[in-house]
């Protein structure tokens, strides 16, 4: 068989460059922010026709909250750090979303998403704000927690370890007590058990090491006023209230060991107490 009469070689498409077929994996996750938008549109031009309440109202505004959740979990993320289940920051997000379609006009020529974000963005700083915190904080001292926050992230990467306080002051101009009272601040989210036993420290609970009154220590002081009140009496009349309440004597005990006489034993003992209710600081 002649060269001109062979039939066509069968290898040639093989030969098709590999990097004309490789982009069309990736088209389908470049065009799902645009489909989305897309879809967003075509919704609302439906949902401006319909009447509020009504079921079909209710379906295509259902379908615009579905398509759009994915704006309110972007949002959310942002919180994580405030250590507030990721669940309840999404529901009160989406409050936010709500609210923003019911009050979005397709006619002004602006796309949803940007109009929604500050929406949703706001509905959960405010429950943040409102809800979560369990001491109130001041708002200008709330405000300024976010800016050392973000600050304190900032030079994080840039120092390649956590800022002092000197220098997340210096970076927002501000002084190095209002930087650690904004730190309190951040901390005001959730009360602290006293029953909770201290994480990693592995000692007991806030309550079991918080002091309590000692009903001792009335004594201290009612000691202190009797030192300074016997000093003043003579010696014979200190020596007798010794002998009556610490030696714990009778009267006629007493008047054997000083050879006097019980009768004289009991008025030296109501003179005594006479002086001391007389000198005693406190009753006067």
């Amino acid at each position: 068989m002649s060269a001109s009469t062979a039939p066509p070689q069968e290898e040639a498409p093989a030969q098709t460059p590999v990097s004309l077929q490789t982009p069309a994996p990736a088209a389908p996750q470049r065009s799902r922010g645009a489909d989305t938008r897309a879809l967003t549109q075509v919704l609302f031009g439906q949902l401006k026709g319909l009447q509020p309440g009504t079921p079909e109202h209710n379906r295509v505004r259902g379908a615009l909250i579905e398509a759009n959740l994915p704006l309110v979990r972007y949002a959310a993320a942002r919180f994580r750090s405030r250590n507030e289940p990721m669940e309840d920051v999404v529901q009160v997000g989406t409050i936010g979303l709500i609210n923003a379609i019911d009050r979005f006009d397709p006619d002004r020529g602006v796309q949803f998403p940007t109009f929604a974000m500050p929406t949703v963005v706001g509905e959960i700083k405010r429950y943040f704000r409102d809800n979560v915190r369990t001491v109130h904080v001041p708002r200008r001292l709330h405000e300024l927690w976010v800016q050392v926050n973000s600050a304190t992230e900032d030079l994080t990467t840039a120092f390649g370890r956590t800022p002092t306080t000197a220098e997340i002051a210096e970076r927002l101009r501000i002084g190095e007590d209002e930087v650690l009272s904004c730190i309190e601040a951040g901390r005001s989210y959730h009360a602290t058990s006293l029953e909770a036993a201290q994480e990693g420290d592995g000692l007991p609970g806030l309550l079991d090491r918080l002091g309590y009154e000692d009903p001792a220590l009335d004594g201290v002081e009612h000691r202190d006023l009797v030192r300074h009140l016997l000093v003043q009496l003579p010696e014979r009349e200190q020596r007798i209230l010794l002998l009556r309440y610490y030696s714990n004597l009778t009267q006629s005990q007493i008047s054997a060991e000083l050879g006097v006489s019980q009768m004289h034993v009991s008025r030296l003992l109501a003179r005594s107490f006479q002086r001391l209710r007389s000198a005693n600081r406190i009753e006067a």
